[in-house]
């Protein structure tokens, strides 16, 4: 019951503006713990035990707060609202709906609004560009906003979510394959990986059924699902049953790592775009390496510079 009446409350008042700007965000605090950790420790030798000693302490912190927030008087009161506040369904859906009212004014409103949520140079996107954009942004962060907290909750209630957002927060801080965060960020990212592993899952299907109950069958939605990578899905289960196809079929990684943790390695393109001659050349000068290919407009009236895009993003996993 707790559970539900935060997930209401979160629809009802998602991220209020005037409390955040006078209080800070839980997932703030945790950066700023990380971010101090991380300038004290992330130098010299032995850094990858340094890092998981700086996970433990951001995980004991987190646990710390789940059992306290647990043991104040009024429960379940001040358990539902934290649990509300760490679930970001209603920021999700405003950050995303924020994006396709903006394209309904103008294109530059559309680039501004996504810009908001994406980390990528949005100048260059055009309107389908910006939609795409908006689409994997919402797709990868249900998973990582609503469904692991609420997994994690109804596994081991507040504590249990507040541990997950104390991983989430420290992979997304220094879970990158770079000289920096190497070795550093191994173990956030291991672990953030482990703690993902059913969510994701959970996440492909049920944006699968919801994707199928409105563009495709059931049936359609089980097929995409099947053999899925569930990091990969989330995004791809949208476009496909919205009619797009993928040139990357050999799911070539575009980036130098042995093992990449987020695998959103496609080129998406519209009916009406013959795709051929894909391929990404083994240039390892960068973190990400250049996709070629060659490709012509059919018959179908479909213009090319709004129907290719590339949708690209990767994270350490070492």
């Amino acid at each position: 019951m707790s559970l539900i009446a935060a997930m209401i409350l979160d629809a009802i008042f998602g991220e209020p503006e005037p409390v955040w700007r006078r209080l800070p965000h839980p997932a703030v605090l945790m950066g700023r713990l990380m971010g101090w950790l991380e300038a004290r420790l992330n130098h010299g030798g032995l850094r990858r035990a340094k890092g998981a000693l700086a996970l433990a302490g951001m995980i004991s912190v987190a646990l710390a707060a789940g059992w306290l927030v647990v043991a104040l008087p009024l429960q379940p009161l001040p358990e539902v609202i934290a649990a509300a506040i760490l679930i970001a369904q209603k920021s999700l859906i405003d950050h995303v709906r924020a994006v396709a009212d903006a394209l309904d004014i103008g294109l530059p409103e559309g680039r501004r609004e996504v810009a908001k949520i994406v980390g990528r140079d949005v100048e260059a996107l055009d309107g389908p560009g910006v939609a795409r954009a908006a689409i994997e942004s919402g797709a990868e962060n249900f998973s990582d906003g609503v469904a692991a907290p609420v997994f994690w909750f109804l596994i081991f209630g507040l504590p249990g979510m507040l541990v997950y957002k104390a991983i989430n927060t420290a992979d997304s801080m220094i879970g990158y394959r770079n000289e920096r965060y190497e070795e550093f960020g191994w173990a956030a990212a291991k672990l953030d990986d482990l703690v993902n592993f059913i969510p994701a899952r959970l996440s492909a299907a049920l944006l699968a059924l919801a994707a199928a109950s409105h563009t495709a069958s059931a049936q359609d939605a089980a097929k995409i699902l099947e053999g899925a990578d569930a990091f990969v899905e989330p995004t791809r289960v949208l476009y496909t049953l919205d009619g797009e196809a993928d040139a990357n079929e050999q799911s070539l990684p575009s980036y130098p790592s042995r093992a990449p943790r987020k695998e959103l390695d496609f080129i998406l393109f519209s009916d009406g775009i013959e795709v051929s001659n894909f391929e990404i050349p083994d240039i390892r000068l960068s973190d990400h390496l250049p996709l070629i290919c060659d490709f012509e407009v059919t018959n179908k009236p479909v213009a090319a510079q709004e129907s290719v895009s590339a949708a690209q993003e990767s994270k350490y996993d070492g």
